[in-house]
């Protein structure tokens, strides 16, 4: 290689560099819209240790129209301006995180070091006055358009001079004043504003040292400004849950029921274990992402409220809190949807359109009873410190993508599937819901036609009849609720037989091929190999085991005979596939399992049907087994009974058990504690026990101190 070869392939350094129109690049895209602009430049406020922000639309005779945030923060002084505010993307906040005066501290909001920048997206000009404890007052003015449409980084300046007229600041503070504003500011986007300053602060967080004001355009006139405050009856919930999750992800709450009108108040406590929220996510992927242990996003306190909204509701609210309808609606959905406060401030949503980030709307496509986002006011506050896995993205509309905020996200989700469990069984109080017989038995018009009869009798006329045929058009109404909502489970239940069909025939095509090969090299290839060969092979045809297991629980399902009600089962083989489907469960949370093996009991059911009984009980016992006190068992037993006719099956765990509230509806439909069930698969095994002839019941207190169901079904002659 020769000397010029060698020099040729040395490596030159050329600098980055940066052309001035990034300032207006940063401002348009970091910052969604003109009302996050204005909350970024009150954030800012906020961390300069304010006590209150003005923000004012208003009109120069010479410059016209502008929008200023003025504030009595703490101010700049010049070595400030110098350093940190013409410094983009300054670290100033990561270094000093936090602001005192006296013995108080706040942590700031900001710390990209980007929010200026908000202004560019404003308006064309900027024109700042800021006074620190030093006394002196300090106009700096930007032109946007000259900084975008110079040449070179170096030839980018911001204008500083003392300022020679009166200083506005009794003490501290600082204005930012905007002109040649890009947005006309309509009524629309003034009122967005409004609604977006009052959810800053958490709505139900009493926070004294921080208040918003506002002046709209066309009140220039008005000398006092508009405090934003949220309306009080935000601070009267019809539903709510408070709480906390701990540093493991374990959900710590309280559930409260306060009727505006008529109703029983009630409280309930709410708790579930990260592993419980953990085994419910139906993401493989996701669920794959994230420990069983711990959540990993850190401690949060959570503060849920609902509303119902129908036309009797928001009545009810108006005469309560003397406030007219229109206004009801509007202040819940200025506050609508789950809001974020990181340090007691604002950090999602921001805008509108990701008032939903949550994806609650979606959910109700799975169950009518959820929540939509329209009735909740959320509140979550984290910390810097304790959640420093939760970020959002940089341009303020989201979260970033990582397992912490997937973690949270699913926390937040069983939290709300808890309220909406609780808030369906104060809606619709015990015996609304009837079993599948006595359902159907009050379609019948027997009860009509023998009132009606009794009425014509007496002499009655035709509006006697009106109360009657409305009270039975009304119970009709009720009835057709209830078996769309379980029209709806079924329809899912009656698809299990041909999904199953399909199940079958791939897993049996696949083990069949896959099978002949691993016994190919078992015989031919083993013998000359080495161990370590012998034990993957081994391992390959536990696994095919494992497959053709599956494929035989889901072959009852599968079978022609399953349609026709095949009824013929061995109880105690049963129990065992069922038992074997929950294998990856039952070892993961230390279960210990028993059921006979020395027995066939022979009955009259069919297998499909039984392990959806089977099935329902074992899910719900793994389930609840995470909270154990001690030892997690489940056990089942079988005892003859009606002279060996029938047979009783006892099915017991050791969790903690079902609540007295719980125990008289727990069979029926819609009653669940699980965050994300339906309620109904403890209706569905129940009923189908009734098929048989049988009654399924909950005995309390359990023989292993949790829970225990019974039920009975016929001996097969």
């Amino acid at each position: 290689m020769t000397h010029n070869e060698t020099k040729a392939r040395v490596p030159k350094r050329i600098p980055f560099r940066m052309h001035p129109r990034v300032f207006a690049a940063l401002g348009a895209d970091l910052v969604t819209n003109d009302v996050v602009a204005v909350i970024e430049l009150v954030k800012n406020s906020y961390d300069a240790f304010a006590k209150k922000a003005w923000v004012r639309f208003g009109k120069d005779p010479d410059q016209g129209s502008y929008l200023e945030v003025e504030d009595d923060g703490h101010g700049m002084d010049w070595a400030t301006i110098e350093d940190v505010w013409c410094v983009v993307a300054t670290p100033y906040r990561l270094q000093n995180p936090t602001v005192t005066e006296g013995k108080k501290v706040r942590r700031v909001a900001g710390e990209k070091g980007l929010g200026r920048l908000a202004v560019a997206r404003l308006g064309d000009r900027l024109d700042m006055l800021t006074q620190a404890s030093d006394g002196t007052c300090w106009h700096v003015t930007v032109d946007w358009s000259d900084l975008a449409a110079a040449g070179a980084m170096k030839s980018c300046f911001v204008e500083c001079t003392e300022y020679g007229g009166e200083s506005p600041f009794a003490g501290t503070g600082t204005r930012v004043r905007v002109y040649g504003l890009k947005s006309a500011w309509d009524e629309g986007q003034v009122d967005d504003l409004e609604e977006n300053l009052s959810r800053l602060l958490p709505p139900f967080a009493h926070v004294q040292d921080f208040s918003v004001f506002l002046r709209a355009p066309g009140d220039e006139q008005i000398e006092e400004e508009a405090k934003v405050r949220s309306p009080e009856f935000l601070s009267r919930p019809k539903y709510s849950i408070t709480g906390h999750v701990d540093g493991d992800g374990n959900i710590h709450a309280l559930y409260k029921y306060s009727p505006i009108g008529e109703g029983q108040p009630r409280r309930k406590s709410v708790s579930f274990k990260w592993s419980q929220v953990w085994s419910e996510i139906q993401d493989p992927h996701l669920k794959d992402s994230l420990s069983d242990n711990c959540a990993g996003c850190g401690p949060f306190e959570v503060e849920i409220r609902v509303w119902d909204i129908g036309t009797d509701d928001t009545r009810e609210i108006t005469e309560r809190f003397d406030i007219e309808k229109n206004q009801v609606r509007k202040a819940i959905r200025a506050h609508k949807g789950i809001s974020v406060y990181r340090d007691g401030i604002l950090v999602l949503p921001k805008s509108e359109g990701s008032r939903d980030w949550l994806g609650l709307d979606l959910r109700r496509v799975s169950r009518l009873a959820r929540l939509s986002t329209s009735q909740i006011v959320g509140y979550v506050s984290i910390t810097a410190d304790n959640n420093p896995g939760v970020r959002d993205t940089s341009d303020r509309e989201g979260f970033r993508s990582t397992p912490e905020v997937a973690a949270f996200e699913e926390l937040l989700k069983a939290i709300i599937g808890s309220i909406e469990n609780e808030r369906s069984q104060d809606r619709h109080p015990p015996g609304d819901e009837q079993p599948m017989e006595e359902l159907l038995g009050s379609v019948s018009g027997e009860d009509l036609l023998s009132e009606t009869s009794e009425v014509a009798a007496e002499g009655g006329s035709a509006q006697d009849l009106v109360p009657i045929v409305t009270e039975h058009g009304e119970q009709l109404e009720r009835t057709r609720r209830s078996i769309q909502t379980r029209f709806t489970y079924y329809s899912r239940l009656a698809t299990v037989g041909t999904i199953a069909q399909m199940l079958v025939h791939e897993i049996r095509n696949r083990t069949t091929s896959f099978g002949s090969f691993v016994q190919f090299i078992k015989e031919r290839v083993l013998p000359v190999m080495n161990g370590q060969l012998t034990s993957k092979a081994a391992s390959a045809g536990d696994s095919v085991a494992c497959l053709e297991r599956l494929a035989d629980t889901f072959a009852p399902l599968a079978s022609r005979a399953f349609r026709r009600r095949k009824r013929n089962s061995i109880l105690e083989e049963r129990i065992r596939n069922c038992l074997a489907l929950a294998e990856g469960e039952i070892k993961r949370k230390g279960i210990i399992t028993s059921c006979p093996q020395s027995t066939e009991t022979s009955i009259a059911v069919d297998p499909g049907e039984l392990d959806t009984v089977l099935l329902n009980l074992i899910n719900n016992a793994t389930y609840w087994l995470d909270q154990a006190p001690k030892e997690k068992r489940l056990e089942f037993r079988l005892v003859p009974i009606m002279e060996g006719k029938r047979v009783r099956v006892f099915v017991h765990d050791s969790g903690p058990g079902v609540s007295k509230e719980d125990s008289e509806r727990i069979f029926r439909p819609g009653v669940t504690a699980k965050p994300n069930g339906i309620g109904m698969g403890l209706t569905v095994a129940s009923e189908l026990v009734a098929e048989y002839g049988g009654k399924m019941a909950l005995r309390q207190p359990g023989t292993l101190g949790g829970a225990s169901f019974c039920f009975d079904l016929p001996i097969r002659s």
